[in-house]
C-alpha cells in the first residue's frame, strides 16, 4: 500500500493544509497533509457513502464558516 500516490482535492489549491486521500486493495486512507503521520483507514463503500453523504449536506453542521 505505500506505493500509493496521494492525492488532494483541487479545491485546496497551493494550501498544505489539505486532506488527501490514497486507495490500494479496497482499503482507502485519508490524511492532513500537515499531519501526514496520523492515518485514517476505511473501506472504498464506507468512504463512498461518506462521501455521499458530504454531497447530501449531512455534515454542513458541522463546518462553521465567516462571511
Amino acid at each position: 500500500m505505500r506505493n500509493s500516490t496521494w492525492q488532494k482535492s483541487s479545491f485546496s489549491g497551493s494550501n498544505a493544509d489539505c486532506v488527501e486521500v490514497r486507495a490500494d486493495a479496497g482499503v482507502i486512507e485519508l490524511r492532513e497533509s500537515d499531519e501526514g503521520d496520523v492515518i485514517v483507514r476505511t473501506t472504498a463503500r464506507n468512504f463512498a457513502a461518506f462521501l455521499q453523504g458530504t454531497q447530501a449536506g449531512e455534515f454542513d453542521h458541522l463546518v462553521t464558516t465567516t462571511a
